[in-house]
């Protein structure tokens, strides 16, 4: 009997270390996880070399869980240690990030341009700006797409990159930012002192090449009239003033000019080729909302655009762009070239700005303790709303 216990005790201590031996070899075979890519400095036409670049684990702790350095040849690697988790890969090029997201396995490509703080090229393409009436209040969406069209193309860099210019009683409720491609982050805006309305981005958010979209929200005191002048920080192509047909538009200049927009629900106003500074004056007055989604089907035939639901959202959800009406963007035989132009870009920065606000419900599902993690849109090692990112790196 006790020859069997003895010789059970030791099938047992050989047994376990053989396990222990058997998990570590195991866990020592196995290869790291990586997510390699190669950065490109577009701008130059060749590989960005020693560009830092950062694995940012998008989790309940968020974490920028490695680091590395861009070889020569512009190309990196970096370990992951949670595979079932989503990542982001930021290159930090001249100051600016660059973000795409990324799974374990992954080889990414990520383009990269060089920095300045005076760029040729850049412009407005298209300012969106919507009323409606709130009790006492006027409530206003206005969404404005940037251009940068630099040739090489550069990436516009430090303070005040965009500028906000609301009427001196307004309240500001939201700044929103999209980079190129890329989906939205809520952002801060300070005002200018001694300039009543006038507020800058606290990011200094850069203009990449290509369609940065802002898209800015904000009341003022309404008792059935209302006066504004308009102000661009950049050379602006169009404008249009969108407003409920129960509401009416005047203006003391010619700018302006009534769009067709085959739509009774809402009328169109829009003025082109508007010089950066002080541009054109107007006022609105009168009372009305724009058609919720249900009511405005009634005016679109199936094959046109879908419509989207009244912008009016309460206090708590402010904090998200308010979903916007589509115009029509099929040419009228009676359109000239110019409304045409103005037609598609309203559909398609409206589009962009309904985008915004889909991936901000869904995201705030799925990471409400990562909230504005974006790609393109994080400053520099930190996180939307101040949050700081760990620096629990590990070099790869």
């Amino acid at each position: 009997m006790m020859k069997l216990r003895t010789f059970g005790k030791r099938f047992a201590r050989k047994l376990f270390t053989s396990l222990i031996l058997l998990a570590c070899f195991s866990e020592g075979a196995l290869p790291a996880g990586r997510v390699t890519g190669s950065v490109r400095n577009q701008s130059r036409g060749e590989p960005a070399a020693a560009d830092e670049v950062i694995l940012i684990r998008l989790d309940r702790a968020i974490e920028a869980e490695a680091r590395a350095k861009t070889d020569a040849q512009g190309t990196f690697a970096l370990r992951v240690r949670y595979p079932d988790k989503p990542y982001l890969v930021r290159v930090i090029h001249q100051g600016v990030s660059y973000d795409q997201q990324a799974s374990m396995g992954q080889a990414l490509s990520i383009e990269v341009f060089d920095a300045a703080r005076r760029v040729r090229g850049v412009s407005g393409s298209i300012e969106i700006l919507r009323f409606v009436t709130n009790g006492s209040l006027l409530h206003v969406s206005d969404l404005v797409e940037v251009k940068n069209e630099s040739t090489p193309p550069r990436t516009k860099a430090g303070a005040r990159t965009f500028e906000v210019f609301l009427p001196a009683n307004g309240r500001l409720d939201s700044v929103l930012a999209a980079g190129p491609g890329e989906t939205g982050l809520v952002i801060s805006a300070a005002p200018v002192r001694g300039e009543p309305g006038h507020y800058t981005l606290n990011l200094n958010f850069p203009l990449r090449p290509g369609a940065t979209k802002f898209a800015f929200n904000y009341d003022v005191p309404y008792d059935g009239h209302a006066a504004f002048q308009t102000r661009h920080a950049y050379p602006l192509r169009q404008l249009a003033i969108m407003i409920p047909l129960t509401m009416k538009f005047s203006s003391r200049q010619p700018t302006f000019q009534l769009l067709s927009t085959g739509n009774a629900g809402y009328q169109v106003q829009t003025a082109y080729q508007l010089s950066a500074g002080e541009g054109p004056s107007f006022e609105v007055s009168g009372t009305g909302t724009l058609p919720a989604l249900g009511e405005q089907a009634k005016f679109q035939a199936p094959s046109q655009s879908p419509t989207l639901p009244n912008p009016i959202v309460s206090a708590a959800g402010r904090s998200a762009l308010p979903l916007l009406a589509i115009v029509d963007s099929r040419p009228k035989q009676t359109q000239t070239p110019a409304q045409s132009l103005v037609l598609d870009g309203v559909t398609s920065i409206l589009l962009a700005a309904c985008a915004l606000r889909v991936w901000q419900l869904r995201r705030g599902r799925k990471f409400s303790a990562a909230r504005g993690i974006t790609p393109g849109a994080l400053p520099s090692g930190t996180l939307q709303g101040g949050e700081d990112v760990k620096k629990s790196a590990t070099t790869s």
